[in-house]
């Protein structure tokens, strides 16, 4: 034990390993707030649909040559969650149609993109690590760090500040309405928050992978707790705990991120789940 802990120990005095850790600690804390709203609003599969747009708009950026990417898949991320809301509105396109088209369909061109304009030698490689995630959290600067940090402040304090209306749309969207609540308006601020995340997350676990950050840690909650502020609690406390792990068994083992994190999170939600069991009995 002493001699795993001198190795994180050597490790963390690395400023890059350091970094890691709080843009995932921050990720982490951030995809679980919103979690347990998408969970009980049945909008899980919303990150699914986001992050395949942020992989399209990535092929775009790389094929532009962009130098900070993040300057145009940010805004195209957001455009597209905007559009699955208003979409998912329209009686002839459902919501789950909505992102079923949306988020194939930036996939299919984000890899048409990449392959008809890559500059590349390795371009297989690229487009998995994209997908699943990559060493990239390794290789972040002190900008982007700060960036994640400025962000994943104003998605905590939107959720803190505007808590008794997310509760109020998330469990009775009809009710919130009749008592002048503008859902409308608190469901387009959490599709923009959720895609703000999606990008961010995706340095960790990668496009396919990045939906799991938000679902997990909301599901293991709801196995043993019961009302939305203790569920909610739990949930960004697990889901940090399983980021941490998860990166330093990754830095340790040298296995990938992404995939890492969310295997931690899997197990987590195995434990919560028996423990569920065991406290209905």
């Amino acid at each position: 034990m002493g001699e795993l802990l001198a190795k994180i120990g050597w490790y963390l005095q690395y400023p890059f390993v350091r970094y890691a850790l709080v843009v995932g600690v921050l990720i982490a804390l951030c995809s679980s707030l919103l979690g347990v709203t998408l969970v009980l609003k049945r909008f899980s599969f919303i990150g699914d649909g986001l992050s395949h747009t942020a992989f399209g708009a990535i092929a775009i950026a790389s094929v532009l040559n962009l130098q900070n990417d993040m300057i145009f898949v940010l805004p195209a991320t957001i455009l597209c969650a905007v559009l699955l809301l208003r979409t998912g509105k329209n009686t002839k396109i459902q919501g789950d149609a909505a992102v079923a088209m949306i988020s194939v369909g930036a996939l299919a061109i984000g890899y048409l993109l990449m392959h008809a304009f890559s500059t590349s030698s390795n371009l297989s490689g690229d487009v998995c690590s994209t997908l699943f995630g990559s060493t990239s959290i390794l290789t972040l600067t002190r900008t982007e760090v700060w960036l994640c940090i400025i962000l994943s402040i104003l998605v905590v304090g939107f959720f803190v500040l505007f808590y008794h209306k997310i509760f109020a749309v998330t469990f009775d969207e009809d009710f919130a309405k009749a008592i002048g609540v503008n859902t409308g308006a608190y469901n387009l601020l959490i599709a923009v928050i959720i895609a703000i995340i999606i990008v961010l997350a995706m340095n960790l676990a990668g496009s396919l992978l990045v939906s799991a950050l938000v679902i997990f840690p909301a599901l293991s909650a709801m196995q043993v707790l019961k009302s939305f502020c203790s569920v909610t609690v739990c949930s960004a406390i697990l889901s940090v705990c399983c980021a941490l792990a998860g990166m330093l068994l990754s830095i340790l083992a040298g296995t990938p991120v992404g995939a890492t994190v969310v295997a931690v999170d899997i197990a987590a939600f195995i434990v919560f789940h028996l423990a569920g069991r065991i406290l209905a009995r």
